[in-house]
């Protein structure tokens, strides 16, 4: 039978289903151990991978028999597409199966840094009752959302948005202007308008060079000061250093990052958002929940099975 190998965690289930056509190597570590990696992919007609492990030049030059790259994911940092391509291998992201979860998570982290009242806890249960003042954060009723990049995830974002009474623009300049997703309520922009004009910014692009550090100390200045960034595509679109200062100064409202330049973030990289309180920091987590993990590894496992079935 034909080899697969599995080189990150996949569930027991859609490992069953790869193990009934083809013989599996699953081993969820061996992104780690890249020799043996370049060892094993030798006779792989397919390989299963996370965001860990890397597909490039050398890994695809091992891989005399590779066919298919089943990625569990919709993220291609760690492949090298053009490398791909040449060597005739073809990769399987499963683009739109985490974009509910993300898009939930986008709209939780509103909620949460717009309103500013979900940290009470700790002080209530030491027998506080932090009531001071007479206003406790804003509403989304009537704001504006703005999304840089208009793919699936933002457009389900908008979808959810919509209903708390949200108005929404969008930069995003490879989606045509005649593209009717335009037509549902938002407003195609410029990146400067999207961010000037926005009370919630919301990235939703890959990290390409033109879009490293995207939203840097220029592009934060033109945001308002009660505004809020979110950011769940990839931590590289995000000047780090830039957003951090413009946090500690309060020259925006407020932050959620889910996606960081370095990752793991690390306890250096870290520091600079230490004792900030208009920061919501998870390590890219926005798209795993307990569905979005089926569907993706379900879509990837489907991909890779109907791929080698066809040769």
């Amino acid at each position: 039978m034909s080899l697969v190998v599995v080189s990150e965690y996949l569930q027991d289930q859609f490992l069953d289903r790869l193990r009934s056509h083809f013989d599996v190597l699953y081993d969820p570590d061996m992104f780690a151990d890249r020799p043996r990696l370049l060892d094993e992919v030798g006779q792989a007609r397919a390989i299963v991978v996370r965001n860990r492990t890397r597909i490039d030049e050398e890994l695809l030059g091992r891989a005399a028999f590779l066919e298919v790259v089943g990625r569990l994911g919709v993220g291609l940092d760690n492949i090298d597409m053009e490398a791909a391509a040449a060597a005739g291998v073809t990769v399987y992201p499963a683009y739109g199966a985490n974009a509910v979860s993300v898009a939930e998570y986008v709209m939780g982290a509103m909620l949460f840094l717009r309103r500013g009242v979900f940290t009470m806890t700790a002080s209530m249960t030491e027998g506080l009752w932090p009531r001071q003042g007479h206003a406790f954060g804003r509403e989304l009723d009537g704001e504006t959302l703005g999304l840089i990049g208009f793919g699936s995830i933002a457009r389900e974002v908008v979808r959810r948005a919509s209903s708390f009474g949200m108005s929404a623009t969008a930069h995003d300049p490879y989606v045509p202007a005649d593209d009717p997703t335009w037509g549902a309520g938002v407003v195609k922009a410029g990146l400067e308008e999207v961010l000037a004009g926005s009370d919630v910014v919301s990235v939703h692009v890959p990290l390409m060079e033109s879009t490293r550090h995207l939203i840097d100390e220029a592009a934060i200045s033109l945001m308002r000061e009660d505004s809020i960034l979110i950011n769940t595509s990839r931590g590289g679109v995000v000047d780090e250093d830039a957003l951090a200062e413009a946090l500690r100064e309060g020259r925006i409202g407020g932050a959620a990052l889910d996606v960081f330049e370095s990752e793991p973030l690390g306890e250096d990289a870290a520091s600079r958002f230490r004792g900030l309180d208009n920061v919501l920091l998870t390590p890219h987590i926005a798209g795993n929940t307990i569905e979005s993990v089926d569907r993706v590894a379900s879509i990837t496992v489907d991909s890779v099975l109907g791929a080698l079935a066809e040769t």
